[in-house]
């Protein structure tokens, strides 16, 4: 996936690939809106120049480590280790990768949507260079995200730790930001009903997975797995949403984009990692539209006063409110306040001083009884959502 630093590749009907080159860089941009299911052929920095400002929703990049490899990495067997000794990997010092990085990086932002993430992944070798970079470009950074290896090339010169993860740098576009994707309560649902952390144990790509050329070799020498891809997309964004991939090497975010029917663009220099891409992109089939539909958050659903619950006629003032344990208790107010002793105030309020606490989730904490038994207060809420959703369509 790292390499895209420029050519002509197509693919079926409907992924549409742009002919570009090298050749073209100097052109000025004519491009008014931004291509969808396109593979770029050409340098990274001057392809993004091409496109529109503010026309994409995520952003992931997974470009050159900077690896300094300084010779040959031999096994104990000396067998010789396939490293990444690329020449897009290669720079002259740090003085050239950091111009490097701050280029892209500059020309990445400016393609993000106001309100567009993006996340880079790199190691110790580069990622805190360009976290600094981020940051003095106006990032907003959101979390450092550690992808734990399940099965890591060990150290075999027995010198150091082994290196059994990578970093992914999330970041907004800038403190702006306020409206980014990210799919809480998916992610939380899939996790068990726990939040999803910032820590991902995922193996590195291997198996059929991994794809390899009439030799059986490695296509492209950084191939990320699939299952990574496929929880930052889901993490950070929605079907139908554009995903911008400017070191596209083996395809992989396009081929999960094409399977959770996410748009991509995909820049890549090396003609032959293109072709690659392409082949396996032709070969993904979307999952059907319910199987990826965007989940409602709570944050978008419209608000509903616990007042309009009173008056609806769902608990009667005069009512007893209860916790899920029954210790605690307080009364419903024709108005929409609680009462506790001589206190009154909202349901959050009085939830929060029967606790002791500084705060309380009012909605989730207070339960009123029914025959059926306690009746948590948010489902009298999701009914009245309910209702409101079915008068508006």
């Amino acid at each position: 996936m790292r390499g895209s630093r420029a050519g002509a590749l197509r693919l079926p009907a409907q992924l549409q690939v742009l002919r570009t080159g090298s050749s073209e860089a100097r052109r000025p941009a004519t491009v008014l809106s931004a291509p969808r299911d396109a593979i770029i052929v050409g340098d990274c920095v001057a392809e993004l120049e091409k496109l529109p400002a503010a026309s994409v929703d995520l952003v992931f990049a997974d470009p050159p480590y900077n690896l300094q490899l300084e010779g040959a990495l031999s096994r104990p067997d000396q067998s010789v280790v396939d490293a990444v000794d690329d020449e897009w990997d290669k720079f002259a010092d740090f003085s050239a990768y950091d111009a490097f990085t701050r280029a892209w990086l500059g020309a990445a932002r400016r393609v993000m949507k106001r309100d567009a993430t993006i996340f880079v992944i790199g190691s110790y070798h580069n990622i805190f260079r360009v976290g600094s970079i981020l940051q003095d470009l106006g990032f907003w950074i959101l979390n450092d995200i550690v992808w734990r290896k399940a099965n890591p090339m060990p150290n075999f010169r027995g010198r150091r730790f082994t290196n059994a993860h990578e970093t992914m740098i999330w970041a907004a576009r800038s403190a702006d930001a306020k409206a980014y994707a990210f799919n809480y309560e998916a992610l939380k649902a899939g996790n068990e009903d726990c939040q999803a952390r910032s820590d991902w144990f995922l193996p590195i790509c291997t198996g059929a997975e991994r794809l390899k050329d009439a030799q059986g070799r490695k296509t492209h020498p950084t191939q990320k797995p699939e299952a990574l891809l496929q929880r930052v997309l889901l993490a950070a964004s929605n079907p139908g949403d554009l995903v911008l991939d400017p070191f596209f090497g083996s395809g992989t975010t396009g081929a999960v984009a094409r399977r959770l029917r996410r748009s991509f663009i995909g820049l890549e220099r090396d003609p032959g990692y293109a072709a690659a891409a392409r082949a396996r992109i032709e070969a993904v089939a979307p999952l059907e539209p319910e199987a990826v539909a965007a989940v409602p958050s709570r944050r978008s659903e419209p608000r509903v006063a616990f007042a309009s619950v009173v008056e609806a006629g769902l608990i009667a003032p005069g009512e007893r409110l209860v916790d899920a344990k029954g210790r605690h208790g307080a009364v419903a107010r024709a108005d929409g306040a609680l009462t506790l002793g001589p206190a009154t105030g909202s349901i959050h309020k009085i939830g929060a001083l029967a606790q002791g606490l500084p705060a309380c989730n009012g909605w989730t904490f207070w339960h009123v009884r029914r025959a059926s038994g306690l009746v948590s207060i948010d489902d009298f809420r999701a009914a009245i959502r309910a209702s409101m959703r079915a008068a508006a369509e």
